[in-house]
């Protein structure tokens, strides 16, 4: 039964994901300004807005740890989990958004990168979570998790002032279609499409931070049962 509910799961995923690709290539209207290169749009923004998603997840799990690391080690080592795929993720979801910026910006504003303000900080916003990632990889101790979790902060303080960036600054990116001014939004079946590749990214996404806690966990188990038979050994 478990195995035909994740078929099924991973089947409608798939189903979202195809429809997302038919709705953002094929449904939606050619811009009258760009032309195709917009429909990197509907790939680049919903992976912008997404990866607030998982960088939150990491930061609310970092916290769980600081919190229960010394009354709950088990609810730590769980909560831990959940930080370090959560940063995962979301490094995964920033890097397509720095990857499909430029490649949008080239065609459309004749230069593949500019250092303002939305720009630089989607960028510090991935060194920060990347330099976790770096920080749980290498790291050893007693002292790798208070450590991870300050990253973890510096990631929350820049989330709010990447997405106001063009709210507050007059930069080269784009206003915000959800949001924004009176002359920002998006036409009905742009926003179709849009919306229909939220929800599929957001599944995928999730889809996989669920594979990669249970892998995380399996692994800590493993630990356990490791350092518990040394100490017998000793």
């Amino acid at each position: 039964m478990k195995k035909l509910i994740l078929t099924l799961v991973a089947f409608g995923i798939l189903a979202l994901m195809g429809w997302g690709f038919y709705q953002a290539i094929y449904a939606a209207p050619t811009e009258a300004t760009m032309g195709d290169v917009q429909r990197i749009f509907y790939y680049h923004a919903p992976h912008g807005m997404l990866c607030y998603l998982f960088f939150s997840i990491n930061f609310v799990a970092s916290v769980l740890v600081i919190v229960w690391r010394r009354t709950n080690p088990a609810r730590a080592l769980a909560a831990d989990a959940w930080a370090l795929s959560g940063a995962e993720v979301g490094v995964v979801f920033s890097s397509v958004v720095l990857v499909t910026g430029p490649i949008w910006a080239r065609p459309v504003w004749g230069i593949w990168w500019t250092w303002d303000e939305r720009l630089t900080s989607t960028l510090v916003l991935w060194l920060i979570y990347v330099s976790y990632l770096l920080v749980r990889r290498f790291s050893t101790g007693s002292g790798m998790q208070p450590t991870a979790a300050v990253l973890s902060v510096f990631g929350a303080l820049d989330m709010p002032i990447n997405y106001l960036a063009n709210r507050i600054w007059r930069t080269q990116h784009p206003a915000p279609v959800i949001g924004g001014d009176a002359d920002s939004g998006m036409a009905p079946p742009i926003a179709k499409a849009f919306v229909w590749n939220i929800v599929a990214w957001a599944a995928w996404g999730l889809a996989v931070l669920a594979i990669r806690v249970y892998i995380e966990r399996r692994q800590q188990t493993i630990d356990g049962a490791e350092a518990e038979a040394a100490l017998a050994a000793d």
